[in-house]
């Protein structure tokens, strides 16, 4: 590689961005339309499937919410089939520098199999809202491990310590936010309708 060429997208996220551009194809719609349902420019949506910029943890919820898959779902179908046994250096880990957060993969989903087990890392000041749940109804545990997560669900807000666990199932509006003054280290359990 030259030295002043710039890599190329990670695999993952390059098969994330065919799987975004497949999943506009099957539904029929435009980008313009995609735009429409998500309030993303075209000029994003376009980048995004060509693999030019990485995704958001914003933009990927609302490409699942339009999608109706969870972000779990949506980076599974992504991956190769997952085997029984996940070792740590298997797991999909999956990263949003903008935004502070970093999301690991350690039970993904699997036909025939309703849970699945994220692990997620909040940076201190990191602020993530979702316009809409990736699926109405869906159910989620959430376990803080280590630091403080203050998490917002409808309009209800919660701040949650280690060892706190707070369990809802996500009809609306959702804001996961990190204080301070350290990371925050969670566990979320997910299980669809």
């Amino acid at each position: 590689m030259d030295e002043g060429a710039s890599p190329g997208p990670e695999p993952l996220e390059a098969r994330l961005a065919v799987r975004l551009a497949e999943l506009r194809v099957e539904r029929g719609w435009s980008l313009d339309e995609l735009a429409r349902r998500t309030g993303v420019s075209r000029s994003t949506l376009s980048r995004l499937e060509r693999a030019e910029i990485s995704p958001t943890a914003a933009l990927l919820g609302k490409l699942c919410a339009a999608y109706e898959r969870t972000m779990s779902r949506l980076l599974a179908e992504v991956e190769e089939e997952p085997p029984q046994l996940v070792r740590a250096d298997r797991q999909a880990v999956w990263r949003d520098e903008k935004s502070g957060f970093t999301r690991r993969s350690v039970s993904p989903p699997h036909p025939g199999l309703r849970g699945e087990l994220v692990e997620g890392i909040l940076r201190p000041g990191a602020d993530i809202s979702y316009d809409a749940p990736p699926v109405p109804g869906l159910e989620q545990h959430i376990w803080v491990l280590d630091g403080v997560l203050e998490v917002a669900v409808g309009g209800a807000a919660h701040e949650l310590r280690a060892g706190d666990c707070l369990r809802f199932r996500l009809w609306d509006r959702s804001r996961f936010r990190c204080p301070g003054p350290d990371p925050v280290l969670y566990a979320v359990v997910v299980v669809p309708p």
